[in-house]
């Protein structure tokens, strides 16, 4: 099968992605499209709803390690040894990693080939969560295992997993993934980050992130004011946010 990995030649650290994993998802966005050349609109998020059926876990990050399958079966004779071979490429990947699969049964849904023992067989091969376009099973047991998932539904049974292909570009809830690439997720959805913004990413966030704290506060701040008067004072925010974002961020695309 042909393998696809990311083209990154400045990768974030694992330090910088256990940082990041403290801001919501929609925060790390508001970073990200201040400092990308794509139009975050369009290039970034999931275009599809995807569920969150771990939102008290809060975000995760990680890199793809992809997976296509057929649960409907039946499975062929060497399943089981493509399963094998998938473990093994998982676990020779450096972490945290989210494992993104594409299930070509979509739009049926005829089981999981997520559960108990594969959240807890993944979670000790490095990886913090599943994003699946398929479903997922055994919700409270996955949950125990500290294993996130983002899926489209959930299911009562396993059905028979065929793996299809594994290491290649897979499509999710609209949004094509490299093997490799950063994620970031929570309950809002994924965001997919193109390797060339991710040296610059963490600072984009916090800057944003803090920036916006000046607006957020003339948002609250009506209590002795006029319409006129809060009006005016969330105008000069607005204006303070921008200068602030101007000052401390490279122009959009800049390396």
């Amino acid at each position: 099968m042909k393998q696809v990995t990311s083209d990154s030649s400045e990768r974030m650290s694992s330090e910088a992605i256990w940082q990041l994993r403290r801001l919501t998802t929609p925060t790390v966005y508001n970073g990200w499209e201040q400092i990308t050349a794509h139009n975050a609109a369009r290039d970034g998020f999931n275009l599809e709803d995807a569920r969150d059926f771990m939102p008290e876990f809060g975000p995760m990050m990680g890199r793809a390690v992809t997976a296509v399958v057929r649960v409907g079966g039946p499975a062929p004779a060497d399943n089981r040894a493509r399963w094998g071979r998938f473990r093994e490429y998982v676990a020779a990947q450096p972490g945290p990693l989210i494992v993104v699969v594409q299930d070509l049964d979509k739009p049926a849904v005829f089981g999981s080939m997520w559960g108990e023992i594969g959240a807890n067989t993944f979670r000790s091969l490095g990886c913090v969560g599943t994003i699946t376009d398929g479903a997922v099973r055994d919700i409270d047991e996955m949950r125990a295992a500290g294993f996130k998932a983002i899926a489209r539904r959930a299911a009562v049974g396993h059905g028979a997993p065929d793996l299809v292909g594994f290491s290649e570009a897979v499509e999710v809830f609209g949004r094509r993934v490299v093997p490799g690439r950063l994620i970031h997720a929570d309950q809002h959805g994924f965001l997919v980050i193109p390797p060339e913004d991710e040296s610059k990413l963490l600072r984009a966030a916090t800057l944003t992130d803090s920036a916006e704290a000046g607006l957020l506060s003339a948002a609250r701040d009506v209590g002795g004011k006029s319409s006129a008067g809060f009006l005016s004072g969330f105008d000069q925010a607005i204006d303070a946010f921008l200068d602030q974002v101007k000052s401390d961020l490279p122009k959009r695309g800049e390396r």
